[in-house]
C-alpha cells in the first residue's frame, strides 16, 4: 500500500525522518532528460534546502557541448551565472538500489530574482500548464512509453542485439504482446515492478511490444508534471534494472535498423476544473468543438514542434512509411496509420492521443509541446482535416525528415515560440544545431561501403 508522499517541506523532514534518509540525491533534468545535481548529506540538504548550479547545466546537449557564440550566449550571458535549485517536495522518492538509505528530489531553477529559468524543462511544462490554468482547465495526459532490451556492448561501433532471456537464446522474430517473452525476462521485470513499487511510481501494464526485446509500459492518466516527473525517474530506474541483470535498456528511437522504433504515445484529455467535465464531450456525449479544434491545432502545429517530439539524428529513423510510426498529421478514430489518434472511449473520458512522440525526446519537453499544440489549437479555434477512415501510409510525408529541416520549422513558428517562451526556443535550437554539426563529423559504414571505391 502507497504511502502519502510529502506536499511541504515539514512532511518532507518527516518522510525522510521515516525512513531514516542518509543522503538526498539533488536532480534537475536537462534538455535531455539527463539527471544533473549533487548529492547531499541529509544534514546538509535540510540546513540549505536546495542549491546551486550554473545556468548552462540545464542548457547542455547530449554530446555534452556548448555553442561556442551566438544567440545562446545572447540567452544565458557569458559569465556562467548560478541558478538556484528548489526542491519539490511531491517528487521525493526513495532510491531502491542504494546501499544506504538515500532520497532523490526533483528541483526547480530559479534565477537571483527568484523567475523560473525559462529555457529548464520543468519550467517550460509549468508555462503551459499555467496557461490552461488561467483558462479554468486542467490537462490531463498518459505517456505510453517503449523500449529496448539489448545485448551489453561496449563497442559503439558493433550493432547492437537483442539480450539473452532465460531460456539463453536471443528473440530472433517479432513477439508482440507474447506473455512467454516477457517472461523470458521475469527476474529484470520483476527488479523493476519492485522498484517502482518502492518509489511509486503511477505505472500501469507492461506489454511486450512489436520489435526484438522491446517492451512497452503505460501510465495512468495523470497532471502532465507529475506524469513528466514519473517519466523521467522511470528512465533512470530501469537503466538500473537493467545493468543490474547484464543488458542495457534503451530508448533510442531507432537503435535497431530491421526492428520498429520506440515511441512516447501521449494521450491528452482537458478537464473543467469548475464542473470537473471532460471539455472534449458536450453534453449529449458527442465531440465537443474543442475536441475538434484541439486535433486542428494538432495538425497546425506538430511538423513545426518536431524537433522537441524527435530530437535527435537517430529520431527521423523511426518515422518511416507502414513500420508502426506515423508519417503525417491525418486524424481517425481508431486508426493506428494516423499520427493523430482518437481511441474508442466513453464520453467521460474522450481522449486524443500523438503518436509521433519518440521515446527519446524529454518528456518535459514534449508534454509541455502537445500540449501547446491544442492549447493553440482551441485559442485560435483551428479546424481540423476531414477524418481518416484508411490506410495513412498511403498518403504524402507530412513530417520533416531530417533533424536540420524541423529545426528550421522551429525556429519560424512564432505561436509556438509564444507559447513555449523565445528563450527556450533559442537555447533549445542552438543546442541542436551543435549536436547536428557534431553528429556530421561521423563518417557512417554505409558511406565506407558503398562509396569507397564507386563513386
Amino acid at each position: 500500500m502507497h504511502s502519502k508522499l510529502p506536499g511541504s517541506f515539514s512532511e518532507l523532514e518527516q518522510w525522510l525522518n521515516e525512513r531514516r534518509v542518509t543522503e538526498i540525491e539533488c536532480l534537475v533534468p536537462d534538455l535531455t532528460g539527463v539527471a544533473r545535481g549533487k548529492i547531499l548529506p541529509r544534514e546538509k540538504f535540510t540546513e540549505d534546502r536546495g542549491m546551486r548550479l550554473p545556468e548552462g547545466i540545464v542548457a547542455i546537449g547530449v554530446t555534452g557541448e556548448f555553442p561556442a557564440s551566438g544567440p545562446y550566449y545572447d540567452v544565458i550571458g557569458p559569465t556562467d551565472r548560478d541558478m538556484h535549485l528548489q526542491p519539490d517536495p511531491t517528487t521525493t522518492r526513495i532510491v531502491p538500489w542504494a546501499t544506504d538509505p538515500t532520497a532523490q528530489v526533483i528541483h526547480d531553477c530559479f534565477d537571483r530574482e527568484g523567475r523560473l529559468i525559462p529555457y529548464a524543462p520543468r519550467s517550460v511544462l509549468r508555462r503551459v500548464c499555467q496557461l490552461y490554468a488561467d483558462q479554468g482547465w486542467s490537462p490531463v495526459v498518459a505517456p505510453e512509453l517503449e523500449f529496448y532490451l539489448i545485448e551489453r556492448s561496449v563497442d559503439p561501433n558493433m550493432p547492437l542485439k537483442p539480450p539473452r532471456g532465460r531460456s539463453g537464446r536471443s528473440e530472433t522474430s517479432r513477439q508482440a504482446y507474447s506473455i512467454d517473452a516477457v517472461n523470458e525476462f521475469d527476474p529484470l521485470f520483476e527488479d523493476i515492478y519492485d522498484y517502482c513499487e518502492q518509489m511509486e511510481l503511477n505505472v500501469d501494464t507492461l506489454i511486450h511490444e512489436v520489435g526484438a526485446g522491446q517492451m512497452e509500459i503505460n501510465f495512468f492518466h495523470d497532471h502532465p508534471l507529475g506524469l513528466a516527473d514519473e517519466v523521467f525517474f522511470f528512465k533512470r530506474t530501469i537503466r538500473e534494472a537493467a545493468l543490474r541483470h547484464e543488458m542495457y535498456a534503451t530508448f533510442m528511437a531507432k537503435p535497431m535498423a530491421n526492428e520498429p522504433g520506440s515511441a512516447m504515445h501521449v494521450h491528452q484529455s482537458i478537464t473543467e476544473v469548475a464542473t470537473g467535465r471532460n471539455i472534449f464531450s458536450n453534453d449529449d456525449g458527442s465531440p465537443s468543438q474543442a475536441f475538434y479544434w484541439f486535433i486542428g491545432g494538432l495538425q497546425r502545429y506538430v511538423p513545426a514542434a518536431m524537433a522537441l517530439f524527435a530530437p535527435y539524428v537517430n529520431s527521423y529513423r523511426r518515422l518511416v512509411r507502414s513500420n508502426a510510426a506515423p508519417i503525417n498529421i491525418q486524424w481517425g478514430v481508431d486508426n493506428r496509420t494516423v499520427g493523430i489518434r482518437a481511441p474508442v472511449a466513453t464520453p467521460a473520458s474522450r481522449r486524443i492521443e500523438n503518436r509521433v512522440i519518440g521515446a527519446d525526446a524529454n518528456p518535459y519537453v514534449a508534454l509541455a509541446a502537445t500540449l501547446a499544440c491544442g492549447y493553440l489549437g482551441i485559442t485560435k479555434q483551428i479546424e481540423p482535416s476531414p477524418e481518416c477512415r484508411g490506410d495513412a501510409y498511403l498518403g504524402d510525408y507530412q513530417l520533416p525528415r531530417s533533424l536540420g529541416e524541423a529545426l528550421a520549422l522551429l525556429r519560424d513558428e512564432a505561436d509556438l515560440a509564444e507559447v513555449l517562451g523565445q528563450d527556450f526556443i533559442t537555447i533549445y535550437s542552438e543546442i541542436k544545431e551543435v549536436e547536428h554539426a557534431e553528429f556530421m563529423k561521423v563518417i557512417s559504414p554505409w558511406e565506407r561501403e558503398h562509396l569507397l571505391l564507386h563513386v
